[in-house]
């Protein structure tokens, strides 16, 4: 079997920026769920067997304790955020398995998720539906894959390698020095993506990196000045790596059979006739029945 995790904070702001506005009877607004739900329906039709879904309940998490510059909540759509709690609770109905994240975050669930399905005999490749550069360190050669739906693009350790220049691995360590602007922190002066690349490419963990520039084998631009920003600002960079290293202790999951879909609850339909889309419990119906059949 496949085991397919989904990103659904991701999936939902995506459809959030993609689809039309559109309200339910009570004037809320549900165009991105309603767009994520047909979206994971279409992942059963086309043969997804085993899947669940992280979400961020709530954007804070614990890394907001320990970096006062990383993401928040502020600035999200109204809109936006206001459905956040419904996609769960319309996933749930669907009969997907749902992970609401509060002190951890979404990409954590993903991560614990990932290496516990991977545990798993029975589990041919778990993929990992989301393109978060964050989730490249959960690659794992040809077994635990990252998914980019949008553009199907699937991603195995060899492709991380391709696009970073890094093992997965060292994932953590190249985000501490080049940054992250999408969680908040700015990486290290001076250290960008080629030179990163380069460094930990022969030293794949920041303790691996000769505090001497002339002991480095590797001829990178600028040597003196980024080893100087790196010893200067190492504890910083430790920290940087901290909130980019993903944890894998959430509580998911105790069997990949727990993860098997098999058909929508009966409120459902409810659900869907409240999003103003009926269509959505006639497909999943249908997909139940096919699945039933095969």
């Amino acid at each position: 079997m496949d085991v397919h995790l989904i990103d659904g904070t991701y999936e939902l702001f995506r459809h959030f920026f993609a689809v039309p506005s559109s309200k339910d009877e009570a004037g809320s607004e549900i165009g991105a769920m309603r767009g994520v739900i047909g979206s994971v329906i279409g992942m059963i039709e086309n043969g997804t067997t085993h899947l669940g879904v992280a979400t961020d309940h709530v954007i804070e998490s614990f890394r907001n304790d320990l970096y006062a510059g990383y993401k928040t909540g502020e600035g999200i759509e109204p809109d936006l955020r206001s459905q956040f709690v419904p996609l769960e609770e319309a996933l749930r109905a669907l009969g997907v398995v749902v992970w609401p994240m509060v002190e951890q975050e979404a990409d954590d669930a993903l991560a614990a998720a990932a290496r516990k399905a991977a545990a798993d005999k029975r589990v041919n490749r778990v993929l990992i539906c989301t393109p978060d550069k964050d989730l490249g360190q959960c690659v794992v050669g040809d077994r635990v894959l990252q998914l980019d739906r949008r553009k199907n693009q699937i991603r195995n350790a060899d492709g991380v390698r391709e696009k970073f220049g890094v093992a997965p691995e060292s994932i953590p360590d190249y985000l501490a020095l080049v940054g992250d602007s999408a969680d908040g922190f700015p990486g290290l002066r001076g250290w960008g993506a080629k030179s990163t690349a380069i460094v930990l490419g022969l030293y794949p963990h920041l303790e691996d990196i000769p505090k001497d520039p002339d002991a480095w084998l590797v001829s990178v631009r600028g040597a003196t000045s980024l080893s100087s920003t790196l010893v200067e600002q190492w504890e910083l960079a430790l920290l940087f790596r901290d909130l980019a290293t993903l944890r894998t202790d959430a509580l998911v999951f105790d069997s990949v059979d727990q993860l098997r879909w098999d058909g929508p609850l009966p409120h459902f339909e409810q659900i869907s006739d409240r999003m103003k889309a009926r269509f959505l419990w006639e497909r999943a119906l249908a997909a139940n029945a096919a699945n039933s059949q095969g």
